[in-house]
């Protein structure tokens, strides 16, 4: 016989409850007291129901994740060798940052195990690399993702690779010839998020840009087959929202499908995460390590396909093995110790977040469509509408972490008066500056701590006895 454990209770609507709430707090306003006002233009209320819930957004993540991490390719055989031992220690997946066209990816890939996922980041653009790289992973039982996305390098530069022509010359080759890819195309939402952008900014330019992506596709007259199976990756930044952030990537997937739908492309998408660099910070270090642990787990949570963790020095150190060992461990407690890789979407159902994926994707739609009937994301980006729009969010966000609103534990709360870094900086952990001449003004990446921290560096110069 079924038992019924709530049977002898009355169900109690949202509108009894706030009467309940607005009751005990004796005459202060609940809006004021309860209602937390948000950068991204969402409110967030003290309770949430199934009447916040009335259809769920359809998203389908995977119930396991990759753990992945980055090595910088100067030497294919150093880096095969590194690559090979974080295999034995764990990673499923590497993340290979390729500075020229002359790296021998045959070297690079050498006994590496098979199955596994590789992502590659060029810094360059070259279609016949690219070509040869295809018939070597055609011999390969591995997914390797290229990461090739001209558009993002535009708005992150200011300039193309070489020319616009030049440009979708080469991409176009690359699309048309080559076919043992997992991805050829990834969209960079980090760029946005360490820029400053909230985050319906930062899935509606993401968005936009697949647009034109696709658009720029549908020129090419791609048959129906090869479009089934066309993956876009995203690579995106995780903030510190647990909770936004895990919606963030739920909307993501939903707002994308929708779209590819329209185009008659395969509608899902693979997300490669990792931490924003954004809300780490130089003084009381080991703070960065709470703060990639709860962004790591709202990619988790929110379904990302591979996890990237930054080690929690990364800002000022060069890659060392005690960052990257706990970086990597941090992923591995959270797998085997947590079991956060035996269900996928863990956050269906949940009438906080399922209200907060939809708004977010609603918000994203309108700016999206303002985008579109603007003429689209790279004339808005060559108008400047972009930068000036995620320059106003930078704005707000910068000015709460100034007047102590948005905080950052042990820099602007709780500092550590005695903690000293001038002596421990091998990277300049600052945004660099580099005036050159540029098609357009680029999206700059900044951490919220830079100027604070710049001004206690001198502080310490300053201090330091002379000889």
């Amino acid at each position: 016989m079924k038992q019924l454990l709530f049977q002898d209770f009355e169900e109690v609507s949202a509108k009894q409850w706030k009467h309940k709430i607005q009751a005990d707090l004796k005459g202060a306003d609940y809006n004021e007291k309860l209602v937390t006002q948000t950068l991204h233009g969402i409110d967030i209320k003290p309770f949430y129901s199934a009447e916040d819930v009335q259809e769920t957004l359809q998203v389908t993540n995977p119930a396991h994740w990759n753990i992945c991490e980055k090595i910088y390719v100067s030497s294919p055989e150093q880096a095969n060798i590194l690559a090979q031992e974080k295999f034995g220690k764990g990673t499923e997946a590497i993340w290979f940052i390729l500075p020229d066209k002359e790296i021998d990816c045959a070297i690079l890939f050498k006994n590496l195990p098979a199955g596994i996922s590789i992502y590659l980041e060029t810094e360059f653009l070259s279609s016949d690399f690219v070509q040869k790289l295809d018939r070597i992973i055609e011999q390969k039982d591995y997914r390797v993702f290229l990461q090739t996305d001209i558009i993002g390098n535009l708005a992150r530069t200011g300039n193309w690779f070489e020319n616009l022509k030049a440009d979708h010359a080469k991409f176009d080759t690359i699309l048309k010839t080559v076919s043992n890819f997992g991805s050829l195309i990834s969209i960079n939402l980090g760029l946005f998020q360490n820029a400053g952008a909230n985050i319906p900014q930062q899935l509606a330019y993401s968005l936009s840009q697949v647009t034109e992506y696709l658009n720029h596709l549908d020129q090419l007259d791609f048959p129906e087959e090869k479009r089934a199976n066309f993956t876009f990756q995203f690579n995106i930044a995780v903030g510190s929202d647990y909770f936004f952030e895990i919606s963030k990537i739920r909307a993501l997937r939903w707002l994308y499908a929708t779209v590819a739908k329209e185009f008659g492309f395969n509608t899902s998408c693979h997300v490669i995460a990792q931490p924003t660099r954004r809300t780490k910070t130089l003084y009381d270090y080991n703070v960065n390590l709470l703060r990639t642990t709860t962004e790591s787990m709202s990619a988790i949570l929110g379904g990302a396909n591979t996890i990237c963790n930054m080690p929690y020095d990364a800002i000022y150190h060069k890659n060392n093995e005690f960052g990257d060992r706990i970086a990597r461990n941090q992923l591995l407690i959270m797998r085997n110790e947590s079991y956060l890789d035996k269900v996928g979407n863990v956050a269906e159902g949940t009438y906080y977040i399922e209200s907060l994926t939809r708004q977010l994707a609603e918000k994203a739609l309108d700016i999206f469509k303002d985008i579109e009937k603007g003429g689209g994301f790279l004339k808005e980006l060559k108008a400047g509408t972009l930068q000036k729009k995620i320059k106003e969010s930078a704005r707000e966000e910068q000015e709460r972490f100034n007047n102590g609103d948005l905080i950052l534990i042990g820099t602007n709360k709780f500092e550590n008066q005695q903690d000293k870094m001038q002596d421990d900086i091998e990277l300049f952990p600052f945004l660099k500056k580099n005036p050159r001449k540029t098609l357009l003004e680029p999206i700059l990446e900044r951490r919220l701590s830079e100027e604070y921290e710049k001004e206690r560096l001198e502080v310490e110069k300053k201090s330091q006895p002379t000889i």
